[in-house]
């Protein structure tokens, strides 16, 4: 079985699209070769700066014959019936076969497909591949047709097996395939013949191209790390860096450099932030101080001069983007020191949405959120109204407006030199988390009010103004503000008992902002949509949905603590058998009660009277109902939930020994409705845990 070896050779590949594009090569012609016939054991996408490469290992050295057989029209049908038959088919009259079926006799035809040599499938799909594939921007160059994310110039395509290795012809665009690529740009031109992956690779090395992205990233870490060693000093880690910088060399040159001393008092963040940001170097910290002190470049090649001229080149460009850094720094130090007002003022310039205002109308929501807010977080309500004016005031510094990224970050910086103390400033930073299910929730109480401020007014500035996702679409993240809530309420034990509904519709009210809907309506859609992301969350968790549905269905659903712990504590007990099994027989006794109150038109909810009860099991059932009710009342009341649910699960035995042995609808009738009675017991009592008829299964 040969195998097969593919690379797409062209000028330099955005290092954000390579893994992708690799991707997308091996499952575009993986795809198409499969549904050709032609099968493999393996596969593997590697990629450069410069190239696409793709190799398929054994893979099947023609399509297999297939034959098929297809059933055409009744014997006896219409000339032109049977003549579309045979044109589908590619068949002739006299090729067809007559066979009876419990219809009638049928013609049936035996298509015959004859395989194809591998060459010829893998031109047509690599052809389709090149010319449809799905590069999120693309170019066209000279008089040709073809898109490609930058020129391409060459297209190797390669079989090779025992008997030597052979060039798989097609031609797109003019650019013909072949057997050779080139080396590094610099350090190796010129083209050179290659006849397997393995010939392929070994070449590439000496031709200084590392193929492997994987095997460049760990060479570059490994190499910065021991000269970061070296001098005493360790590399701040950052993986998404590594993935980049892996993608723009082929050749990785690791070099440490130095930072002007007039740089090293900068903030290690806007340090690392503006290296990173301008020239993918990466930061190098002193462990002790946690000071940023040098910088790891990694050049694409090596010189004569051992990298001194590019370290020199790179130096200066750092010197001159920390020069600019260095002066936003002690500009914005001067202003938060003199109290950070106009920063404040100037956000009423900025517009945060046409329809709600500007950031400094948003800033006075979020305050007046957050100091009704502080008592439930434990927070100081005067400070948490002062941290949520201060925590945005650093969108109008000149650090930020440079470096976005730093929101939050710098305003913890200025607020502590404004004098305030490190809790307020701390808000700045916190308020914004979590971004995401990954980012670390803020426990401290100040800024969990303010985060949840900030949150709250989104969701309901945006739900007022009717601007609500859609599908996959949610401009405005707020699907990720609801699970911010969600998290921040839950991960903080805090109690909102509903005030998350009223502080909503009071919010909407103090932004002037009425589309005409009344509380009701506002709360209802509202908190559906908090309900929906907190289905997601606790699907994470394991929780069912049906089991979540269940909980929402009861009083108290506003309370997103206690509807968390509601429904963790349902789907540990239905994980077990009593609980499966007790879920079954309330299904049971619920059916059966249902039916006969349809049927009678009357509610049976009076109460079953012992003195009626005529088995062993009956008896067992009334005083395990009684038990139940004295455990689980209480249990709720206390919130404890584990207890109730452990409680009702121990109807289970009683409940199923009644079923056995007991005919509800007995021909006395007054023994009849004391059993539906005591159905209706078994549906009050497991009803006051959970919506069990929500349950699936």
């Amino acid at each position: 079985m040969p195998d097969l070896l593919i690379e797409l050779f062209s000028e330099e590949i955005p290092a954000r699209m390579q893994t992708r594009a690799g991707e997308d090569l091996k499952k575009r012609v993986t795809d198409g070769l499969v549904n050709a016939g032609l099968t493999y054991s393996g596969a593997a996408a590697l990629t450069t700066p410069r190239r696409l490469t793709l190799t398929i290992q054994s893979l099947l050295a023609e399509s297999p014959t297939i034959r098929e057989e297809r059933k055409g029209p009744k014997v006896g049908a219409p000339d032109k019936a049977i003549e579309g038959f045979l044109r589908g088919a590619g068949l002739t009259r006299d090729q067809l076969e007559e066979r009876e079926t419990p219809k009638g006799a049928v013609y049936f035809a035996m298509i015959e497909k004859a395989g194809r040599p591998a060459a010829e499938i893998i031109a047509e799909v690599l052809e389709d591949t090149i010319r449809n594939f799905p590069w999120p921007k693309s170019m066209r160059w000279g008089s040709g047709s073809l898109r490609w994310v930058r020129p391409l110039h060459s297209i190797l395509c390669v079989l090779n097996d025992e008997a030597g290795a052979e060039i798989v012809p097609l031609d797109v665009d003019g650019i013909a395939s072949g057997d050779t690529t080139e080396g590094h740009r610099f350090m190796a031109p010129g083209r050179f013949n290659v006849t397997s992956f393995e010939d392929y690779e070994t070449k590439l090395k000496r031709a200084f191209v590392v193929l492997s992205p994987s095997e460049r990233a760990e060479h570059i870490w490994n190499d910065a790390t021991n000269q970061a060693f070296a001098a005493g000093l360790e590399v701040v880690e950052d993986k998404g860096l590594l993935a980049e910088v892996a993608g723009l060399v082929e050749w990785p040159v690791v070099l440490i450099g130095s930072i002007d001393d007039d740089f090293l008092e900068l903030p290690a963040e806007v340090l690392q932030t503006s290296m990173k940001e301008h020239q993918k170097f990466f930061s190098v910290k002193n462990p002790k101080t946690g000071r940023i002190e040098k910088f790891i470049t990694v050049a694409n090649r090596e010189t004569a001069d051992n990298g001194a001229t590019i370290l020199a080149g790179n130096q200066k460009v750092l010197s001159a983007r920390l020069a600019d850094a260095k002066f936003f720094w002690e500009n914005d130090l001067r202003t938060a020191k003199s109290g950070m007002s106009a920063w404040t003022d100037a956000l009423g310039n900025v517009t945060f949405h046409n329809k709600l205002g500007t950031q400094a109308e948003r800033i006075e929501r979020i305050a007046a959120l957050a100091r009704e807010l502080a008592p439930v977080t434990g927070a100081n309500a005067d400070q948490a109204e002062k941290a949520a004016r201060l925590a945005k005031a650093d969108l109008s510094s000149e650090m930020v407006y440079e470096f976005p990224e730093l929101q939050g970050l710098m305003g913890r910086y200025y607020i502590e030199a404004a004098g305030e103390n490190a809790a307020v400033a701390a808000v700045a930073q916190d308020h914004y988390s979590p971004l995401g299910p990954s980012d670390d929730v803020p426990t401290a109480p100040l800024s969990v009010a303010v985060a949840l401020a900030d949150k709250l007014d989104t969701l309901t500035g945006f739900w007022a103004i009717d601007e609500k996702p859609t599908g996959s679409k949610d401009p405005f993240a707020l699907r990720r503000a609801a699970l911010g809530v969600i998290r921040l309420i839950l991960q903080n034990d805090l109690r909102l008992n509903g005030e998350v509904v009223s502080l909503a519709h009071s919010n909407r009210v103090r932004s002037n902002i009425d589309l005409g809907l009344t509380p009701i309506e506002d709360v209802h859609n509202l908190l559906s949509f908090i309900h929906d992301r907190l289905k997601v969350f606790l699907r994470d968790e394991g929780v069912r949905h049906d089991i979540i549905d269940a909980c929402i269905a009861m009083d108290g659903n506003d309370d997103l603590n206690l509807l968390a712990k509601r429904a963790r504590a349902l789907n540990a007990v239905l994980s077990t058998e009593d609980g499966q099994n007790l879920v079954q027989g309330f299904k049971r006794a619920n059916n059966i009660l249902t039916q006969a109150e349809d049927k009678d038109g009357v509610e049976y909810s009076y109460g079953a009277d012992l003195k009626f009860a005529e088995t062993d099991s009956e008896k067992a059932l009334f005083a395990a109902l009684a038990e139940a009710e004295t455990q689980i009342a209480p249990a709720l009341k206390a919130e404890d939930f584990p207890a109730a649910m452990t409680a009702m699960a121990g109807l289970r035995g009683p409940i199923d020994a009644f079923f056995d042995d007991v005919q509800v609808n007995s021909d006395n009738q007054v023994l009849r409705r004391n059993r539906l009675n005591l159905l209706s017991q078994i549906r009050t009592i497991c009803s006051s845990v959970a919506d069990l008829t929500r349950i699936e299964g």
